[in-house]
């Protein structure tokens, strides 16, 4: 018996080891299928994954690894510039830990399946254009989840808390909504917590002190409110705490000092006060430290001392006040100190740079007095020196001169005096010098100007004398300002060499001679200011042959001569100044001198011109040849000839206004297009009014909603506006014979006693303001180019000058090929009187002082819109400029010296900085051309197509144009 009983074990064991075997091939089969399958739902263009197939053992692919040759434990596919949707077999392999899609090109929602994949510990689909919600379930191993940097939206679900094994969570950069779950605090292990760049709100939940593994917590670029919870104090191991960009209010709790293994604190932009809790100060370990753009107040004490591992400290734009503290000169690893915008007041501490490591140093706009220290640059590393808008005294110091590693060094707008040292002009790496607004004196045309990195420099505002520098031995050179000094001479033919040269202003000297053809040679020149001088002779008419030239200020000299006519045709130039001069003969009729000003012209013997205020130039008394009286006579007659089958084809076209009688009243409609005027009706359009067909809820009672026909189901947009005028349909055949690609084609017009109703073509898509945040660069860049093409047909292509008047990103519709579409102010021909239409935020400097709808606010509203593309910031935002008034003063102040890290959308910045950073600060420029205050100084909208079109072009990383109609 003993014998049958071991036989029948032995045959137990032996069928267990079969059936593991048979187990085992049926597994690697099914796994091998399963990869096979991947591949065909992928696109392969590298084709990365052409060791796919069946000459190789799957454990051998590329991107596959084996668990002991026999499973699937690793996918890695990372960067291979794949594409498609991800299959859900993705999550079937039964003994997957490792899963790396990141940084490709897949589109669509993430599998809902995830919960099925029990092995998987590790999940990283980031860098990619995933859309839809992140997907619930369990895993019990998952211990790294990352889907950073891609579109998924929805809320954070709550079943996320049950991911108790998870050690790092990051979902920035996507466009989730809602609070954080307070479930998320079941996840005990957690050391990394990373939702930045969403779109969360609520207050960040003090539950968060319960996890006490965080290493890492970063929630910046969002829409949180309320304090920083006290619990933060509990987290012990916390090393990195970013609560950065968000609404947060009160002051920073002092159980932040309790987080003794801090490193990094990062709360700026937010809307902090109070002072700094002196329990910071004990942070031993902390190496940087951002408070800034805050409303933080008070002394900062001298307990900085103990912060001996500090590298970076940032206090700026905040309402500091008192001595910067002497402590900050005994940190002996700081490398940036930025401390403007603030009160701070007394001397720089003498010694500061002298025990430090500083690279950086920013103190400017406060109210700082004395002398600028000597050791600044001691630690041989200082590449950024800005001390601008104080009281600063005496002589720039020498020892900068021998500063090698100086690259922007701003000092303007202080009471520095004496001479320059001439090591100052030498310095290698300095691409950006302005020392202007200061009593520096001296002759510097004999200095060897060796600055090969040169692209600003400004001099203005000194008492410099002698003859302009004859080179400045720089090929890049974009900004050259030495006006209001006392330089004599005439003005070198050299500074045609300038080939990048965009802006020149030798005003307000005393410079003679003629001005030089060589100027032309600057193709890139926008501005040319050489106005207060003592020149003489005629305007070269080489100066018609500048293709970007934007203004030009020739007045007060001793100019003679007629104005070249060619200078008429300079389709870029906005702003002519040349009054005060010997000028005689007519003002040509044409570009710029059209709308010139009387006082732009004033002092000359000039005639001619409508809106110049010379009186009219004399008639020619020669006899008219009778060639060229046929010729008037056979153009008269086509132009008859023209307006008659022009108003034929309009009558052909034109429906008669129409009256019914309703349930609601009385009832007009009135349609220009006949095939429209059939497929909707009256009652199409009125039911239409309901909440649920509500799309958007504008400014001034204006309402849109989707309607469609009974007849044909054609479908269209209709806009309601309550508080309506009789008087405001008028204009509505210039308005719907409007045909462009970027303007939203008006169908027609209702009304009734109480209210009017607008019918729009219906396109799918949201408006501006709702797409934005999902937009990357590149569709932002077409939205851009696309309202400008649309103002360029309006202002320029109607021969009534039609205007937008309204350019908020409510009135500007993205469709689904990102493809803009402007729809028109009712009504539409803004009169000049009238900016009842307008949202407030989006009014230019002159129509909020009544001077009525222009071309010129047309353009100053798109430059808002192009500055909330670039920085995704409105206008309408009550606070978020800092200290300064509104988002235009803040944007030119983030041109001129900040880093384009610093403003530019968090939603587009990696993609931005890494591949598009030329394009971004060029229509920047762009922006605040079209922002100036003087509308006389904004470009028009042919030469804003042109830009936008020359900056892609001109672009190492250029991208296809959507739009390419006129």
């Amino acid at each position: 018996m003993a014998k049958i009983g071991l036989k029948r074990y032995r045959f137990f064991v032996l069928m267990v080891f079969i059936f593991m075997f048979l187990n085992l091939y049926a597994c690697k089969g099914f796994e091998f299928e399963l990869l096979l399958s991947i591949k065909a739902s992928i696109n392969d263009p590298l084709e990365s994954l052409s060791t796919w197939n069946s000459s190789l053992p799957f454990c051998k692919w590329n991107g596959v690894t084996c668990y002991d040759s026999s499973h699937v434990a690793k996918i890695e596919l990372s960067g291979k510039n794949l594409s498609g949707k991800i299959s859900d077999k993705i999550f079937l392999f039964p003994y997957v830990q490792n899963i790396d899609l990141s940084s490709n090109q897949f589109v669509g929602e993430i599998p809902g399946n995830l919960s099925s994949c029990f092995s998987l510990r590790n999940l990283n689909l980031s860098n990619n254009n995933l859309t839809g919600p992140i997907p619930g379930g369990f895993v019990p191993l998952l211990e790294t989840l990352d889907l950073s940097n891609n579109m998924l939206s929805g809320k954070i679900p709550d079943a996320i808390g049950l991911f108790s094994g998870l050690k790092v969570i990051d979902f920035g950069g996507n466009v989730l909504t809602g609070k954080i779950p307070k479930f998320i605090t079941n996840m005990t292990r957690l050391e990394v917590l990373t939702l930045a760049s969403n779109q969360l709100i609520g207050e960040i939940p003090g539950e968060l002190g319960f996890m006490k593994s965080l290493r890492w917590i970063y929630l910046g670029h969002n829409n949180f409110s309320g304090g920083i919870p006290k619990e933060i104090g509990e987290l012990t191991s916390l090393n990195h705490l970013d609560l950065v960009y968000n609404n947060l209010t009160g002051e920073i709790p002092s159980s932040i000092g309790n987080l003794t293994n801090l490193q990094h604190l990062y709360l700026y932009f937010n809307k902090f006060t109070g002072g700094i809790p002196r329990s910071i100060f004990s942070l031993r370990k902390l190496v940087s430290l951002d408070l800034s753009d805050n409303f933080l107040s008070s002394e900062i004490p001298e307990l900085v001392i103990q912060l001996q591992n500090l590298e970076i400290l940032h206090l700026f734009s905040n309402n500091f006040t008192g001595n910067i503290p002497n402590a900050v000169t005994s940190l002996p690893h700081l490398q940036v100190l930025q401390l403007w915008s603030n009160k701070f007041s007394g001397e720089i501490p003498k010694d500061l740079g002298k025990y430090n490591n500083l690279t950086v140093l920013d103190l400017s706009s406060n109210n700082l007095t004395g002398k600028i220290p000597e050791n600044l640059c001691f630690s041989g590393r200082l590449f950024k020196l800005i001390l601008f808008s104080n009281s600063l005294e005496g002589e720039i110091p020498k020892s900068l001169s021998s500063c090698r590693t100086l690259q922007r060094v701003r000092l303007q707008n202080n009471r520095l005096s004496g001479e320059l040292s001439p090591g100052f002009t030498s310095l290698p790496l300095v691409y950006f010098l302005d020392i202007s607004r200061n009593n520096i004196f001296g002759s510097i045309d004999e200095w060897k100007w060796d600055m090969p990195e040169l692209q600003m420099l400004s001099l203005a505002r000194n008492k410099f004398y002698g003859n302009l520098p004859d080179s400045f031995s720089s090929k890049k050179l974009e900004n050259l300002d030495l006006s209001g000094n006392n330089f004599s001479g005439s003005i070198s033919q050299s500074l045609g060499k300038f080939s990048e040269l965009m802006e020149l202003k030798l005003s307000e000297n005393m410079l003679s001679g003629k001005i030089p053809d060589e100027l032309s040679f600057c193709k890139k020149l926008v501005n040319l200011d050489l106005s207060h001088n003592q020149l003489t002779g005629g305007i070269p008419i080489s100066l018609s042959e500048m293709p970007v030239l934007s203004q030009l200020d020739l007045s007060v000299n001793q100019l003679s001569g007629e104005i070249p006519s060619n200078l008429g045709k300079v389709e870029s130039l906005v702003q002519v100044n040349i009054s005060h001069n010997n000028f005689h003969g007519s003002l040509p009729s044409t570009g710029a001198f059209l709308a010139i000003s009387s006082s732009a012209v004033a002092g000359n013997s000039l005639c001619g011109g409508e809106t110049s205020g010379l009186p009219p130039c004399s008639s020619i008394k020669n006899r008219v040849p009778w060639s060229l009286m046929a010729c008037l006579l056979v153009s008269f007659v086509v132009v008859v000839l023209a307006i008659s089958f022009a108003v034929f084809i309009r009558r052909r076209n034109k429906v008669q206004l129409k009256t019914i009688e309703s349930e609601d009243g009385t009832w007009e409609f009135q349609f220009l297009n006949s095939k429209v005027s059939k497929s909707i009706t009256i009652k199409d359009i009125v039911s239409s009014i309901k909440d649920e067909n509500l799309i958007s809820r504008g400014k001034k009672e204006v309402l849109s909603y989707k309607g469609e026909s009974t007849t044909n189901n054609m479908q269209f947009l209709a806009e309601q506006i309550t508080s309506f005028s009789t008087k405001s349909s008028t204009g509505i055949i210039e308005l719907c014979n409007l045909k462009h690609t970027n303007i939203l084609k008006l169908l027609g017009i209702c009304w009734s006693e109480k209210v009017g109703i607008l019918v729009y073509e219906y396109i799918e898509g949201k408006d501006l303001h709702e797409a934005l945040p999902g937009l990357s660069w590149e569709r932002r860049y077409n939205v851009a180019i696309g309202i400008a093409k649309a103002l360029r047909y309006l202002h320029c292509y109607c021969s009534t000058g039609i205007l937008a008047g309204d350019l908020s990103p409510q009135k500007i519709f993205v469709d689904e090929n990102d493809e803009a579409r402007l729809r028109l102010s009712l009504p539409g021909l803004v009169p000049a009187d009238n900016k009842c239409f307008i949202s407030s935020a989006y009014f230019a400097p002159e129509t909020r002082a009544s001077k009525g709808v222009t071309e010129k606010s047309d353009i100053y509203g798109y430059g808002l819109v192009l500055i909330q593309l670039l920085t995704g910031k409105s206008p309408a935002d009550d606070s978020g400029f800092g200290t300064h008034q509104n988002i235009v003063e803040w944007a030119r102040y983030c041109y001129s010296d900040c880093h384009l890290e610093m403003w530019v959308d968090p939603t587009i910045k990696n993609h931005a900085v890494m591949n598009n950073q030329n394009q971004i600060v060029e229509i920047m420029n762009l922006a605040l051309q079209c922002t100036a205050t003087d509308p006389a100084a904004r470009p028009c909208a042919i030469h804003i197509v042109k830009t936008l079109e020359s900056a892609v072009k001109s672009s190492s990383c250029g991208f296809e144009l959507i739009s390419t109609n006129v």
